[in-house]
């Protein structure tokens, strides 16, 4: 089984991707995870990314590309994965099909986790974090016993910069700008299933399972 998993940021694809891992043993790769291994290594192209990223910029698509390449390589998800975090646009698309096509692999679905922005905004803005232990809650969903005190070691809870309100929007301008044409793309290519992401992680995982048992796989 050969997956794709896509939607906005916070709509909680790699938290579903994980879910998969565990139920079917096929291994979930995400960029982020890619990246990370990579530069705690010493490998040149690891070096040359990490030199994009320090300044601030984006890694290019041709280098994201070679790099993604590199961990399809190993040998663990030959027979099959589960994939968030790209492509994030038609380019990055049209080579990652193109590098399954020479090892004549397909792809048996692509699944959009989508619900609307504001209820993105509204998940991700009520995250809180200990900055001490790491230990993440929601102001709505998953309180702490005391109101921001963390319960594990009573530190102050604090709102990451990522999660405010203006930086959530921007990261979906950006999304609905480069990553809504991919959707597109495999529109087209006949993979494209949609799936409701406004409800719970369980309402989600119940549809994507769902998805799964249709494929031929």
């Amino acid at each position: 089984m050969r997956i794709i998993i896509m939607g906005p940021p916070g709509v909680g694809k790699g938290t579903e991707a994980s879910m998969l891992e565990a139920q079917f043993n096929i291994p979930h790769v995400s960029t982020g995870d890619i990246f990370r291994a990579l530069f705690r290594t010493d490998d040149p192209i690891g070096i040359e990314a990490r030199e994009y990223i320090d300044k601030g910029l984006l890694v290019p698509d041709e280098l994201t590309n070679r790099i993604v390449e590199t961990r399809f390589r190993t040998e663990d998800v030959h027979h099959g994965f589960i994939f968030d975090g790209y492509p994030r646009n038609v380019a990055q698309a049209e080579a990652f099909t193109k590098f399954l096509n020479e090892r004549n692999w397909k792809v048996d679905t692509v699944i959009n986790v989508d619900t609307k922005d504001e209820t993105i905004i509204e998940r991700l803005s009520g995250r809180r974090v200990c900055p001490k232990c790491g230990a993440t809650y929601h102001i709505v969903s998953n309180k702490p016993r005391i109101e921001n005190i963390c319960d594990n070691d009573q530190t102050e809870l604090i709102q990451r910069k990522d999660d405010k309100p203006e930086t959530i929007k921007n990261r979906l301008e950006i999304y609905h700008r480069e990553t809504k044409p991919v959707i597109e793309y495999y529109r087209k290519a006949g993979l494209l299933v949609n799936v409701d992401g406004s409800g719970d992680i369980e309402n989600t995982h119940r549809q994507v399972l769902k998805i799964i048992g249709d494929l031929k796989w």
